[in-house]
């Protein structure tokens, strides 16, 4: 019998082993994908977002709790439990250091992500080498590590964890940390949750998986069967606009376009449906999925002209160029006309000041409904370009409701020895929205203290 069954491969897991181990607990961690798949949406990921009161290595100035908590409070519109976002806060600015003893390198912000160059702590070599440094440090620590080993289901006696079932296979433990994601990858289940909309359309069957394919969901619909606390809406989530030749799953960060800010996003009926300039895009970004999600056919394009090239991370794939507007429109398959009309009507409303995609500038439009904000220029040096995005589920927000010790509850009583960390209780800090970097702020702090209570369960 193992002193901690840790269920799930990507840093919350990964950090949960890791404490737990420290702690001198045995452990063993499962991992429902094969070894070359491992790490779960972890690999996919760069950066963490970090609280720092004064310059720290490859972090610039100061990001205060009260700047991050303002930060956070924004994007979920204060759907969020304040003493568990103060938890993963204040855990941000003291996790590096332990992140580095198990072989985590750190490099400053790229010249495309300037924004995140005070917020954030870039991983050298991306998710992927923190997933490989994590594993490592596992391995030569004794954490035992099985791949291709999903579990289905949990052995729980009155709100005690008694055992893992993996097929046919049962392991016991004295206590057990779940941090197996969520349910993004799950189609039926997006389809289920998201519903048909008023054009008759099921907009999940237009949904691109950013993440992981081995995020099933199991787990978490075995825990609502079980009685669980469940917390969140099953229509929210890390939602991004991506390119919409992406793969089904595993598409990443690279699929990402990150362009919309410094152009216009038109629907299927070539019309504006939201402010561009909102807000720097670090921010932003993960809310235009859903903005597209709600579009017809579940779609957006993101219109540019060569002003643009060179102030955003290339994509992994080139937008359609054209030399008139007029051509750009027919190549993208829209409405020749209402695209001249909102495009015309877009360049018109420009008020241009002084341009500067660093700050929030004062190019705005005027008499524009939707209004653009900020960095409002017209669309009129050529070559002009416009990329077609799909919705991209990163993860979802539906998880089980926990304390500041990553309990697992039932029926409002904690679990003496079953605890939660990662994706699976992220929607107690996420509501809704999201901000770069946060998701892995959240796995770090939850996994290592599901990690630490886990370990003191055990004992």
């Amino acid at each position: 019998m193992f002193d901690v069954i840790v269920v799930g491969g990507g840093n919350a897991a990964l950090c949960a082993a890791l404490m737990a181990r420290e702690a001198g607990a045995s452990v063993l961690l499962l991992e429902a994908s094969p070894r070359e798949w491992r790490g779960g949406n972890s690999q996919h990921t760069r950066n963490l977002r970090c609280m720092h009161d004064a310059p720290q290595d490859v972090l610039v100035d100061a990001y205060p709790e009260e700047e991050f908590w303002q930060d956070l409070l924004k994007v979920t519109g204060g759907n969020t439990d304040e003493h568990l976002a103060r938890l993963v806060i204040r855990a941000s600015s003291t996790c590096r250091g332990w992140m580095r003893k198990h072989g985590v390198r750190f490099q400053p912000s790229l010249a495309g992500t300037l924004h995140l160059s005070r917020t954030n702590a870039f991983f050298m070599g991306g998710g992927k080498a923190l997933v490989n440094a994590y594993y490592r440090s596992a391995e030569n620590l004794g954490v035992q590590v099985r791949y291709d080993t999903p579990v289905d289901s949990l052995e729980i006696r009155d709100g005690r964890f008694v055992a893992v079932h993996a097929g046919k296979e049962r392991i016991e433990g004295k206590a057990c940390v779940l941090a197996a994601g969520g349910f993004e990858s799950n189609l039926e289940w997006l389809r289920e949750a998201w519903g048909q909309n008023e054009r008759g359309e099921w907009p999940a069957d237009n949904f691109l998986i950013r993440g992981t394919r081995f995020n099933q969901g199991v787990l978490l619909k075995h825990m609502q069967a079980q009685g669980a606390d469940i917390i969140g809406d099953p229509t929210q989530a890390h939602c991004v606009a991506i390119d919409a030749r992406a793969p089904l799953y595993d598409g990443g960060i690279v699929t990402r376009v990150d362009a919309v800010s410094l152009g216009v996003m038109l629907n299927r009926e070539a019309k504006r449906f939201y402010d561009e300039g909102e807000d720097f895009w670090p921010k932003r970004y993960a809310i235009w999925g859903r903005l597209v999600a709600m579009q017809p056919q579940q779609v957006g394009y993101c219109i540019i002209d060569s002003k643009a090239v060179g102030r955003f991370m290339p994509p992994v794939f080139p937008g359609v160029v054209a030399n008139t507007l007029p051509e750009l429109a027919r190549k993208l398959a829209l409405d020749e006309t209402t695209f001249m009309q909102t495009l015309n009507d877009f360049n018109a409303a420009c008020r241009v000041g002084t341009f500067d995609h660093t700050v929030l500038d004062d190019c705005h439009t005027e008499g524009l409904a939707p209004a653009k904000t900020h960095w409002a220029r017209p669309i009129d040096t050529p070559p002009f370009y416009g990329y077609a995005l799909r919705p991209g589920i990163t993860f979802t927000y539906l998880g089980l409701k926990t304390n500041d010790k990553a309990q697992v509850h039932f029926g409002g009583a904690a679990s003496p020895n079953l605890f939660v960390a990662g994706e699976m209780m992220a929607g107690n800090v996420l509501g809704k929205g999201y901000t770069a970097g946060v998701g892995m702020s959240i796995g770090t702090a939850f996994g290592r203290i599901a990690g630490t209570e886990a370990a003191r369960a055990a004992a």
